[in-house]
């Protein structure tokens, strides 16, 4: 994920302001105002001076780029910049991590972000996205791609006594068709929806995912799993939509308790799986069309959105190894 700063020359405290209520990482103003934007939010602030914006028009300026950053410096491109040259300076390894450009729209800055699959570390906003800078910012920072989700059929709902289950309170509010990817293998999980239903004896609770058994599989960010029971506050954790859209969200609090579970279990053609989840009329799965369906309902044979991978992680990272879970 690009660190993205927002270049306010000359310095306007409106757009500062907005662009950190948008959530940027950092702030280019003129040297003058750097120490007053500094006491506004924690976040990094350079003087232009500082991250100047060079030209990149001709080869030999390219390997003017590539040399100035082998030695040390951060350059930031001048908008205008084109998509090849930047493909050869990306492809140094001396280079890469210090290379940002500039972008005046939204279209622009997902471009930056997606060069070579990585994009550049760092994308420097300015003045003329203004009007799009929040949704830039949610963009890039929050978006995760897509996700390819199936439909699986219920097979089996049985009690199963009581175990630690961990609910997730994440910092954002999540909506309908929102929720997690949780099983008890990586390579067979549930979206497991946010509580973001009304009943007549619980409130919503739309920034909770009841994400059941502490020894489950998360499906986590950048291809990764965790242990739900593993999860802590200020973690991110992977939001997942019943489109396959995906997001980020931070953890604000872990609850693990003691409760009822059932077991559910479920197959796709030629996979099947598991997961654990608490015995309650609050705790839904998610239907192919998006809605919620509580696990109090369910019956074999009812259809869930899943995901199946290919079993194989070690402390949370893909492995390729004859891994067999049961």
């Amino acid at each position: 994920m690009p660190k993205i700063y927002f270049k306010s020359v000359p310095f306007s405290k409106e757009a500062v302001t907005l662009a950190l209520e948008s959530g940027v990482d950092g702030i280019i103003t003129d040297a003058a105002h750097v120490e007053g934007v500094r006491n506004l939010a924690l976040c990094d602030v350079f003087s232009e001076e500082e991250l100047p914006p060079v030209n990149m028009i001709s080869k030999a300026d390219e390997e003017d780029v590539a040399r100035r950053i082998a030695g040390g410096e951060c350059l930031v491109l001048k908008h205008g910049w084109e998509v090849i040259p930047v493909e050869n300076l990306l492809a140094q390894p001396a280079v890469a991590p210090r290379l940002g450009l500039e972008a005046i729209s939204l279209d622009e800055a997902r471009l930056a972000a997606g060069i070579l699959e990585h994009g550049v570390p760092l994308i420097v906003l300015l003045p003329e996205c203004l009007n799009e800078l929040k949704q830039i910012v949610q963009d890039l920072k929050l978006s995760q791609g897509k996700m390819d989700l199936e439909v699986a059929r219920i097979t089996e709902i049985r009690n199963v006594g009581l175990g630690h289950r961990v609910c997730v309170d994440t910092l954002s509010l999540l909506e309908r068709g929102q929720g997690m990817l949780i099983g008890n293998s990586s390579a067979f999980t549930f979206l497991v929806h946010a509580e973001t239903e009304y009943n007549e004896y619980v409130a919503a609770r739309p920034f909770r995912i009841n994400a059941g058994g502490v020894h489950a599989y998360a499906i986590q960010p950048g291809d990764r799993t965790a242990y739900v029971g593993e999860l802590a506050s200020g973690d991110e954790v992977l939001i997942v939509a019943a489109d396959g859209s995906t997001s980020l969200a931070t953890i604000g609090r872990i609850k693990t308790e003691i409760r009822p579970m059932l077991m559910i279990c479920a197959e796709t053609e030629g996979r099947s799986g598991a997961v654990f989840l608490q015995n309650a009329e609050t705790i839904r799965l998610t239907r192919p069309d998006g809605t919620p369906v509580s696990v109090v309902t369910l019956r074999p044979g009812d259809e869930v959105l899943c995901r199946t991978d290919k079993a194989g992680r070690h402390f949370g990272m893909r492995i390729q190894e004859n891994i067999r879970e049961a």
